[in-house]
């Protein structure tokens, strides 16, 4: 299923009693990646799980500037979407690039403007 793994399942369908459960469990890596690079942070900031996000940030191992084949990061992921409550956890971390570019050189603050997301442009 495109390298997906219990966890980016978990993740990206917002099932976080189970993403708590998976992390609880040795030898999970909590960034893993699909065939698409993408990570279950990428998978979670894409689609609004915040409280998920939240679990994901404090697990070591989590890189916060993951990025997937197309060079997209969870914040441009959750600014192209509009999901303001994830944009503002990621920004809080130490060492989260807002000024990332993907493959087409559109960073967070692009994305947003082009579609439209009035509140994370502020």
């Amino acid at each position: 299923m495109y390298g997906q793994t219990p966890l980016l399942l978990a993740a990206g369908n917002g099932h976080e009693a189970v993403v708590k459960l998976l992390l609880a469990q040795n030898g999970i890596d909590p960034d893993s990646r699909n065939n698409y690079g993408q990570t279950p942070l990428i998978l979670a900031a894409a689609k609004r799980h915040d409280t998920i996000v939240k679990l994901l940030l404090a697990q070591d191992g989590v890189n916060p500037n993951s990025h997937d084949e197309d060079d997209r990061t969870p914040l441009s992921w959750a600014a192209e979407n509009g999901r303001e409550v994830v944009v503002e956890l990621l920004l809080a971390e130490d060492g989260v690039n807002p000024d990332s570019r993907n493959n087409y050189g559109q960073t967070p603050l692009l994305l947003a403007a082009k579609n439209g997301r009035e509140a994370v442009v502020k």
